[in-house]
């Protein structure tokens, strides 16, 4: 049903059924710090309660299922994709030489941004994390982490259709193929060499803390060496069923990563610590999130076209803002169909119209969706799966509220403001 329809009817949930969703959020955030134990032990019980209480509230109280289905399916989709991916990047082996130094690291991190518009953000950062985790053992800290999350899983998928969900389902909708790269290329290079260069300052006081015994020591005895090839046909594979209808899409992203199971050598995944912890961690909270957040989605979509937006800039921090807590995707929608409603246009069949007379108001949804994704750990698919990677491989990273407090708002922050103003305020250059 579309918002009007909920409002006609009656059926948009009360505002206090957001509260499940918030009280997850601040579990996640405070309890692996504040009772860690507990946490570790009931993290996938209080998960799951919190997602039956709003399925509950929709069956007895609304009297609806479909949006559950709907649920359902949109997380069969996810945790099959994140899963085969995870699986498949755990079978490869891919072990570097010699030093990995500021200027590297920052080229490895440019190629995966770009390399994430071809596998999509969650296939590129399951692709890459392991390696940019070995690569940098010496003197890996969380900043190397936090930035991976940045660039790869977050801002580097803007420019195609496959980089990230949100732009997928523009796609449907009618946005061009190669439109957000002829729209969006030169905000996207600015934003990621504006990133870069941060990460390149602080990754330069980071290996200048290291000791040069230390490093010869660690890469003395590295030689270039890569294992388990053919699963990166794999990985294309799991990412190229994102085009099969639901279902077969699933089916064939599963059968992908058990051949990957069955045919990669023990001695890839002992190499590679590959275990099933982060991804059955990651299948529990989602579950929570992906029903818990179901009502403040539709609530989302109701308000979206009242909230009174009129310009580009207020897209892009509205759609950014809500995009960092809630599945960037249907935010996208939402005020996709809040921008359509502006022009006085409908959004199953005015798209062509539209790009020729909001180019800017989409370019803001659009940016505003992939990019905000990297301001929480939550904010996008890949960006917690690539935490418990780490974590996995024994790094340390940031909690929620450290992530949030040490990392995306001093550094996305300023990014995101100067790119509102060159792109979509009265100063605007692109």
């Amino acid at each position: 049903m579309d918002a009007h329809t909920l409002q006609s009817l009656g059926a948009v949930p009360a505002y206090w059924m957001v509260f499940p969703f918030v009280l997850l959020l601040l579990l996640i955030a405070v309890a692996p710090l504040g009772i860690p134990h507990f946490w570790e032990k009931f993290y996938a019980h209080i998960a799951v309660a919190l997602g039956l209480f709003t399925a509950g509230y929709y069956v007895v109280q609304l009297q609806r299922v479909e949006p559950l289905l709907h649920t359902a399916r949109e997380y069969f989709s996810f945790i099959s994709m994140v899963a085969a991916l995870y699986v498949v990047s755990g079978g490869i082996l891919i072990r570097t030489k010699g030093e990995a130094t500021p200027a590297v690291n920052s080229l490895y991190l440019f190629l995966g941004a770009l390399l994430a518009n071809l596998f999509g953000t969650t296939g590129a950062s399951m692709l890459l994390i392991r390696p940019w985790i070995r690569m940098n053992r010496y003197r890996i800290t969380s900043l190397h982490v936090v930035f991976f999350i940045f660039l790869v899983s977050n801002v580097g998928g803007a420019l195609t259709p496959i980089g990230d969900p949100p732009l997928f389902l523009g796609f449907l909708k009618g946005v061009p193929f190669w439109w957000m790269l002829e729209q969006c290329w030169k905000p996207w290079l600015l934003t990621v060499g504006m990133i870069l260069g941060v990460f390149y300052v602080l990754d330069l006081v980071n290996f200048r803390r290291a000791s040069a015994n230390v490093r010869e020591e660690k890469t003395s005895h590295e030689t270039w060496h890569l294992d388990g090839l053919w699963n990166l046909l794999l990985a294309f594979g799991v990412v190229s069923a994102a085009l099969l209808p639901f279902g077969f899409r699933e089916l064939a992203m599963l059968a992908a990563a058990l051949v990957s199971w069955w045919t990669t050598p023990k001695r890839v995944h002992e190499a590679n610590h590959f275990d099933f912890a982060p991804i059955r961690e990651v299948a529990w909270l989602f579950i929570g999130i992906f029903l818990t957040m179901l009502p403040a989605l539709e609530l989302l979509g109701v308000s979206a076209d009242s909230l009174g937006l009129h310009s580009p800039l207020q897209f892009f921090w509205c759609t950014g803002a809500l995009s960092g807590v809630l599945d960037n995707a249907p935010t996208y929608l939402a005020f996709l169909a809040a921008g359509f409603g502006v022009a006085g246009l409908n959004l199953d069949k005015d798209m062509g119209q539209f790009l020729l007379q909001q180019t800017q108001l989409l370019r803001a949804v659009s940016m505003g969706a992939v990019f905000f994704g990297a301001m929480t750990y939550i904010g996008n698919g890949p960006n917690f799966m690539v935490k418990k990677i780490a974590e996995q491989q024994r790094v340390s990273t940031p909690s929620f509220m450290g992530y949030v407090l040490r990392f995306s708002l001093p550094v996305l922050l300023p990014v995101f403001a100067i790119i509102g103003l060159l792109c979509f305020s009265k100063w605007s250059v692109f």
